[in-house]
């Protein structure tokens, strides 16, 4: 169906992705106001939402510039204006190479690197161009996905010096609250030792003769105590805009800040205690399990007491909480495990304010992979 400003929640067909824009809005300014008054950037992450003009917002607040993981969302964001990004991701591959150089031409463009074949590459590629590319080392810290080895740091910051189409702009990491070390403590407290661990290591490489101007870190859970820790100077959360039932139950949003849910209406009731919804796979998000993060299922009910506990394709079983009634017909709204994939799956995010549409977005960014 073709959504138009005006139309009400009752005229909305399901599933279909809302946005509550009063929340949203007040996410923005909050998490603006709070990292800035340390004096510390931020640079979100647009992968959780993947729409330009939701990144122009987050800019028109405050923030320094952006944040994606991939080339191909880099090139999207480019093509609608926005002009200072850092792909935070180790780029390797002579096409990608090539694009990132291509991108340079046009915008600020920091990169990320964890290899001496993916700074070779950069640097050929820059050569080519006619160009200077900044890039920044990714640093493990503990998370052991991507990043060089803390003592492997300077070697490979050398490296960087050495290149003559490169310019090192400083380290970064991410590691939000799921390394293996971080069970049992607070976000509070990772988040303060992810910001002392990696400024520590920035003061050790330029002792060492490099010269490391920014110290890019935090996630959701961790930036804002990241950004108090001296040495910091730009935290890059992503999930702070939307929200969602995984971060809610970890404590590093509160519910009453979750902005982004999905609404459903209930298909079948063939069992007492379950009803099925007309969300599976294809609307939800499979990525985060939920037994393995002590949650109750895929996603949180709004309003009752429900949980997405199965998925297939096209369906979704809805286990439903002691006393909780739903017919078939009734319509509920959903907070998904993981707001950044969920979102991917979607074409369209629908604003609301008081019950009445008042955005349409084109997710814009969904399915870059490359």
């Amino acid at each position: 169906m073709n959504i138009e400003p005006g139309m009400t929640l009752e005229d909305l067909d399901t599933p279909a992705m809302l946005v509550d824009l009063d929340i949203m809005e007040r996410n923005i300014a909050a998490w603006q106001a709070e990292i800035s008054s340390h004096n510390v950037k931020l640079r979100p992450h647009v992968k959780t939402h993947k729409v330009p003009e939701i990144a122009k917002l987050q800019l028109e607040a405050g923030a320094n510039g952006i944040t994606v993981a991939k080339v191909a969302e880099a090139e999207v964001f480019a093509a609608q204006g926005i002009k200072d990004i850092f792909i935070a991701y180790p780029i390797v591959g002579a096409a990608k190479w090539r694009r990132v150089a291509q991108l340079a031409n046009g915008c600020q463009i920091i990169v990320g690197v964890d290899s001496e074949t993916g700074a070779r590459g950069l640097n050929d590629a820059a050569r080519a161009a006619a160009l200077i590319l900044k890039v920044r080392i990714e640093i493990d810290g503990g998370l052991n996905r991507s990043g060089v080895a803390p003592a492997d740091a300077l070697k490979l910051c050398q490296i960087v010096q050495s290149l003559p189409n490169l310019e090192l702009d400083g380290i970064f990491g991410f590691r939000s609250i799921f390394f293996a070390a971080a069970a049992g403590r607070t976000p509070e407290e990772i988040g303060l030792e992810e910001g002392e661990f990696f400024a520590s290591l920035a003061d050790q490489l330029r002792s060492s003769g490099i010269p490391i101007r920014n110290v890019s870190i935090g996630s959701t859970p961790t930036a804002k105590y990241a950004a108090r820790v001296a040495g910091v100077t730009e935290v890059r959360p992503g999930t702070y805009i939307f929200g969602d039932y995984m971060m809610a139950e970890l404590g590093a949003v509160d519910y009453q800040n979750v902005a982004l849910s999905i609404l459903c209406t209930v298909i079948s009731h063939s069992r007492d205690g379950q009803v099925t919804i007309d969300g599976g796979s294809k609307t939800f998000c499979g990525d985060s399990i939920p037994s393995k993060l002590n949650l109750k299922g895929y996603a949180k009910a709004v309003h009752h007491d429900a949980y997405l506990e199965s998925m297939s394709e096209e369906h979704g079983v809805v286990k439903l909480g002691e006393g909780v009634k739903l017919e078939v017909g009734d319509r509920l709204a959903f907070c998904p495990i993981h707001v950044c994939t969920t979102v991917n799956l979607s074409d369209e995010l629908i604003g609301m304010r008081g019950g009445v549409v008042e955005k349409i977005w084109q997710v814009l960014a969904r399915g870059k992979r490359t």
